[in-house]
């Protein structure tokens, strides 16, 4: 709820629900996704989002607001997963399919870490990660940047070296779309593509999004000049170490 560029975007609306609400329901329409939680803040607005959880019938866990790699752990430690599936709250346009095949490839191959983002060919807020919790652990204890704390799976991706990472790349490059939720512009953009493609109980995928833009182009210049990561550019322009 505090964000800075949209405040209060989790609980805006997007036909008859929220957007967290979407996301959750987006997400625990994966097939191989066996439990879903809201990972939010202790901070008082953001009571209003664990109640939400509480509505969708999904497991709610509140921690640290600045120190978000320390929420997923405790979290981590709360409910005991083998592997964690990554989505950030401000993804109401995520196909689930794509998540099952981001978790296919990261069991297929066995990987610590893997994500459709190493090299972006998604559109910008298709973003999915899975990485082993005894990873999560280790990168707990290790990190000591605050961008590290903030971008919960930096460390992991800066450090190839030490951990087994696969990328899943689409067919097509589509990294240059924008259909995440940041700015107002953004707003805009995924409240039209709800309009037009959202019906009840039923879940639209990135290739009927994709069939609808083809329709209205002028649809993405909404938001289309907007910086892709602007939040990772600037908690790199201003890092430093903390003590954890």
């Amino acid at each position: 709820m505090g964000s800075t560029r949209l405040p209060g975007k989790a609980l805006l609306k997007l036909a008859d629900k929220t957007v967290i609400e979407h996301v959750v329901e987006r997400v625990s329409s994966s097939r191989l996704v066996d439990q879903t939680i809201i990972a939010t803040t202790t901070n008082l607005e953001d009571g209003a989002v664990a109640t939400i959880g509480d509505k969708c019938g999904v497991s709610v866990f509140r921690g640290s607001s600045d120190d978000v790699l320390d929420r997923f752990y405790q979290a981590a430690k709360a409910y005991k997963p083998q592997h964690v599936v990554r989505i950030t709250g401000d993804c109401p346009l995520i196909d689930p399919l794509i998540i099952d095949s981001v978790i296919s490839r990261h069991f297929d191959c066995g990987a610590d870490y893997t994500t459709n983002g190493l090299v972006e060919t998604f559109p910008d807020g298709q973003d999915v990660e899975v990485f082993r919790t005894s990873v999560l652990r280790k990168v707990h204890q290790q990190a000591k940047l605050a961008s590290q704390r903030e971008h919960v799976t930096l460390y992991i991706r800066n450090h190839p070296e030490l951990f087994e990472l696969q990328n899943v790349r689409n067919p097509v490059d589509l990294s240059s779309k924008r259909w995440t939720l940041d700015n107002p512009e953004d707003y805009r953009f995924v409240s039209a593509i709800y309009k037009g493609l959202y019906r009840k109980h039923q879940i639209f995928h990135m290739a009927e999004i994709l069939d609808y833009l083809k329709k209205m182009p002028q649809l993405e210049q909404i938001n289309s000049h907007i910086t892709r990561n602007e939040g990772l550019a600037k908690s790199l322009k201003e890092d430093h170490k903390i003590n954890c």
